[in-house]
């Protein structure tokens, strides 16, 4: 599989565990689980700029 669908695998992944955590761990709504997803996803993009 080509580098950059990994890495695109990587954060987009990273977002939808972040969010999925977040609601299984009782979230008040969609909103904040959203939001932890958003900070998952922040950090999985810098994982990834950083190892190129």
């Amino acid at each position: 599989m080509p580098r950059t669908l990994v890495e695109m695998a990587i954060i987009v992944g990273a977002l939808v565990a972040g969010t999925l955590l977040a609601v299984l761990f009782g979230a008040v709504n969609l909103g904040t689980a959203l939001t932890f997803g958003q900070i998952a996803f922040a950090a999985a993009l810098v994982y990834v700029l950083l190892r190129r």
